[in-house]
């Protein structure tokens, strides 16, 4: 839709948009493709699936997991031994400057 506005003595046209709205055809083919976006999801992970990388994911999230514990261990009951030691030689230290007193 055009529409004629004078500038000085020269006529300017100018033109105006309307919004389109969309058509039952556009509508359509946007459906079309989110449904092929979801397709190819789902052939993604039917392939990751099948492949042997995620079993081999699954392996070492298991065996970081086992790890994770095995340290854990550790350090708690190297912390309780070195507890201990300090808790003696405190103790040692304490009684040694009561008796020498």
């Amino acid at each position: 839709m055009c529409i004629p506005i004078l500038l000085g003595t020269q006529p300017l046209s100018v033109r105006v948009m309307k919004r389109s709205t969309p058509t039952r055809l556009a509508r359509a083919a946007r459906e079309q493709r989110k449904g092929k976006s979801m397709t190819e999801w789902r052939n993604h992970l039917l392939r990751f699936l099948a492949a042997e990388d995620g079993p081999t994911a699954v392996e070492y999230a298991v065996m970081l997991a086992l790890i994770i514990v095995v340290c854990i261990g550790a350090i708690t009951t190297l912390g309780n031994n070195a507890n201990g030691v300090f808790s003696d030689v405190a103790l040692n230290t304490a009684m040694t400057t009561s008796s020498s007193s």
